[in-house]
């Protein structure tokens, strides 16, 4: 093999995975942030979901593309485990049209499918339209560098050491292990299936000997969703066990059976003179059989997966992150990244949100009672808080820069002050139980009228946080509630400060308890402004999502 035929070789290996690095892009662009809802509607249904996994790998062209995406959608609470096997099934059938399409000698045409592509993205001005033509234009350059790569093997078919070497893979532990292997270097099981079938185009290696590198093969690809799946949540590693599992139970399968029964035979003869379509027609047979062997048992995998990786005890509960895993393994191409960011981002946000929701109260209860106990509590909630919003704002401030669309920035820009409002409202209880201590110091107490008052504001307080948390009402009715709330909060705190002025003219309120009271009233009113600022970013998520 010359220097030239190595580097048309390695050429075309890169423009098949850059071709699909574009499908994957342009399919996540067109569809990225309504990928939670398509997944939501279609994978409660076993058969939908495999169907759903087969579709979006025959898209994209790459089941490790899909299986990574699932990890991602599970790691982020997207998805959940079970859901997930029927998604990882399809993934394996999608993934054989590759082949297929190959063994049809699509690469003729591959040109012209590059160009409509190429087309589509420099001349159109719509944005959708230009995503599309990324799929299309990924496309012709996969196959194109499929081409590449087979012109560059024809000579291989005259080495007698390397055809030497391909024979003694007729051995199948030998065989799958080279397959496994070889896959999990370049991390696609498309590519490697490719440049299996280029060889036996250019009669270098037999069915009998391909068979069980393809079967390793699938084993391989799971490499790429275990290393997406370091630093991630139990489930999503779980996932990727499934994954192996579905593979290797595949393997076992139809290595007995081409070694005790005629399959091989039987393969040959479904394209007589086409060995990649031989090669094409055993892989799709593997992935859809083995599918429908194991669907009956999709629920089992999954608790044999949690049996395999069981929860851990009780975990450190130190400040962490409860929904954002993983984020020094951002990839930039992960198929499905944008939903499953914002998914993790809203989680991580709503949890936040009830974090200061509870100081809220805590402080109004200490405040209110003179409870010093509960200013700890307070302070100690607020550095939680702080946290949050310092982890939020600088992961929201990563997925801006990876985010393909402006509705997916403006999201992300809108959850970011969210935060800001939230660590906010977080100072404002922090400087209400704060007063509780100086009260205690100079032994000021609340008259009952004031403590009825405070009572009112913790009651209004409270509804705010539960308009704030809740999704099942109209996006603009809870917006409207807010807003009226928060005026309500306007007019009670110059209520408020009005009766406290006649409470200090009657002699019945000391001037520092006043001093104190005012200014709890104004971290109220803060609290009302800053609840306002959220409810208008969360307004525009959810019109956007809608």
């Amino acid at each position: 093999m010359e220097l030239a035929d190595i580097m048309g070789l390695l050429g075309g290996l890169a423009l098949f995975l850059y071709g699909m690095q574009m499908m994957s892009s342009g399919l996540e662009a067109a569809a990225g942030d309504k990928m939670k809802q398509i997944l939501e509607r279609l994978t409660a249904n076993r058969f939908l979901g495999v169907f759903v996994g087969a579709v979006i790998t025959a898209i994209i062209q790459s089941s490790s593309a899909t299986t990574v995406m699932v990890v991602g959608f599970v790691n982020s609470g997207m998805m959940t485990l079970r859901q997930a096997v029927w998604i990882i099934m399809g993934a394996n059938i999608g993934t054989t049209i590759t082949g297929q399409l190959i063994a049809l000698d699509v690469g003729v045409i591959a040109p012209m499918i590059a160009f409509v592509g190429v087309a589509i993205v420099v001349f159109s001005k719509k944005p959708k339209l230009r995503h599309i033509g990324n799929i299309f234009a990924g496309l012709g350059v996969l196959f194109i560098g499929m081409d590449m790569m087979g012109a560059a093997m024809k000579p291989l078919a005259n080495s007698e050491g390397f055809v030497n070497l391909l024979s003694q893979f007729e051995n199948p532990i030998l065989g799958i292990l080279a397959g496994a292997v070889f896959t999990a270097i370049i991390q696609s099981s498309s590519a490697s299936v490719g440049i299996l079938q280029a060889l036996a185009n250019s009669g270098v290696v037999q069915l009998s000997s391909a068979a069980f590198v393809l079967f390793g093969q699938n084993i391989g690809t799971c490499i790429t969703a275990f290393l997406a799946s370091i630093g991630t949540s139990r489930n999503a590693k779980r996932t990727t066990i499934i994954h192996i599992m579905f593979n290797i139970i595949g393997t076992i399968i139809f290595t007995t059976l081409c070694i005790v029964t005629p399959l091989i035979v039987f393969m040959e003869g479904t394209a007589p003179g086409n060995p990649a379509g031989q090669i094409a027609n055993l892989h799709t047979t593997f992935n859809v059989v083995t599918s429908i062997l194991l669907i009956p048992f999709g629920t089992g995998l999954a608790f044999l997966a949690e049996k395999i990786l069981p929860d851990k005890g009780e975990e450190d509960t130190g400040l962490h992150l409860e929904y954002i895993h993983n984020q020094g393994n951002i990839q930039e191409d992960q198929l499905g990244l944008s939903a499953m960011s914002m998914n993790s981002t809203k989680m991580e946000v709503q949890r936040m949100l009830e974090m200061a929701k509870v100081n809220v109260n805590k402080s109004f209860d200490a405040f209110r009672d003179r409870k010093a106990e509960l200013v700890i509590e307070v302070d100690n909630q607020e550095e939680y808080i702080d946290y949050l919003n310092k982890e939020i704002s600088k992961y929201i401030s990563r997925m801006i820069t990876h985010e393909r669309t402006e509705k997916g920035s403006e999201m992300f820009n809108s959850y970011f002050k969210i935060t800001s409002n939230i660590e906010r409202i977080g100072d404002h209880a922090v400087n209400i139980a704060g007063y509780t201590l100086m009260m205690k110091e100079k032994d000021i107490k609340l008259s009952d009228i004031s403590k009825q008052e405070v009572v009112q504001m913790q009651a209004v307080c409270n509804e705010l946080f539960e308009h704030l948390l809740c999704e099942d009402a109209g996006v603009l009715d809870e917006y409207e509630k807010i807003a009226s709330l928060e005026q309500k909060i306007d007019d009670m705190t110059e209520e408020f400060r009005s009766g406290m002025m006649s409470r200090i003219q009657q002699g019945i309120c000391s001037d520092e308890g006043s001093i104190l009271f005012s200014e709890m009233l104004t971290d109220f009113e803060r609290i009302g402004d800053h609840a306002l600022n959220i409810s208008k970013e969360l307004t525009k998520i959810r019109l956007s999502i809608n």
